[in-house]
């Protein structure tokens, strides 16, 4: 079905905004997926706040030339791609879609898009996947930096209650 001019210049200005403000976008082979695999996809995306768009690849790489952080990036686009977004964490859209596709959903990373343009291969796209998310990141860097504050303090109150515990035997003698 072919799509009218003006859906076309809509989808673009649709495609730029999601790229202007993407921290990370992320692109996918959906071949074979079936529309309810699909609508679960955009559910669980959308619960994290990821953007999940279909569309076809020459609108996105006309999308990608309006953007001017996009315009030296050239990305490998081919075949039937989703596009996931993210305007909050760059770890996220990938995240998403590998969590997704382990569910036995027939989909297959294929690349990103860095929010200034880097263009990143399907390897790097898998590795981003498996890092934590940035909560969970921040929760081991602070856990880290308070080890030591918290091995002083257990030292030391250790040596308080045995001390407290000496008072306290020579207390009931």
């Amino acid at each position: 079905m072919a799509i009218s001019r003006d859906k076309k210049t809509e989808l673009v200005a649709e495609l730029k905004n999601s790229l202007t403000t993407a921290k990370m976008t992320v692109f996918a082979a959906y071949d074979g997926m079936s529309v309810k695999d699909l609508q679960a996809l955009r559910r669980a995306a959308s619960a994290e706040g990821v953007k999940i768009s279909v569309a076809k690849n020459r609108l996105v790489k006309v999308a990608l030339q309006d953007v001017a952080a996009y315009k030296d990036s050239n990305p490998e686009l081919s075949g039937q791609l989703l596009y996931a977004f993210s305007d909050t964490d760059e770890v996220l859209p990938a995240s998403v879609l590998e969590k997704f596709a382990k569910t036995g959903a027939t989909l297959k990373m294929r690349g990103g898009i860095s929010g200034e343009g880097k263009v990143l291969a399907e390897s790097e796209v898998v590795a981003l996947a498996a890092l934590p998310s940035k909560n969970v990141l921040i929760g081991q860097v602070v856990s880290q930096l308070l080890s030591g504050v918290n091995d002083t303090v257990n030292a030391l109150s250790g040596n308080l209650h045995n001390l407290l515990d000496g008072l306290e035997a020579k207390a009931t003698n």
